[in-house]
């Protein structure tokens, strides 16, 4: 039964990979989201301290980055460059923000920020997948014609 499973999902890869890329997408936006409707969202972001103007710009493209980028990366549409505009943010995140907390802190944040670090790396690499606008749009640009085309004067 499991073997079978297995097997289901390796003929359907594409599909899985679309999902995991729609799952970061829309993780990424719900994040943006929080950090745009809530205080706390943006305390947590500038680590506690009472923000002042040279984290404004930081936070604004942060929450830009996370509401545009993790729309953009759900439905598949600029989806390479979305998941680059999410590089910095996520190795801000995890480098300079949590990397002091360790990998054994209670919160996790080091480790979840990290593995949405690789996933975007992993969006960077592969792409959008097969079910994606990007996708779509590419298969609909007409081949080709083989016959030679005559310039207009």
């Amino acid at each position: 039964m499991l073997h079978d499973l297995l097997r289901r999902l390796e003929v359907h890869r594409d599909l899985v990979l679309d999902m995991l890329r729609v799952y970061l997408g829309a993780g990424l936006f719900f994040r943006g989201l929080a950090l745009l409707l809530t205080d706390e969202g943006l305390r947590q972001l500038v680590g506690g301290t009472t923000p002042d103007v040279s984290f404004s710009g930081i936070a604004v493209y942060v929450t830009a980055a996370h509401l545009v980028g993790g729309a953009l990366i759900t439905v598949g549409l600029y989806t390479r460059l979305a998941a680059l505009a999410q590089l910095p943010v996520l190795m801000g995140a995890v480098f300079l923000v949590h990397w002091r907390e360790g990998l054994l802190s209670a919160n996790q944040s080091l480790e979840f920020s990290a593995l949405v670090l690789f996933l975007l790396l992993i969006v960077c690499a592969f792409g959008s997948g097969r079910w994606s606008l990007d996708a779509r749009w590419r298969r609909e640009v007409p081949p080709p014609s083989d016959r030679p085309q005559h310039p207009t004067v």
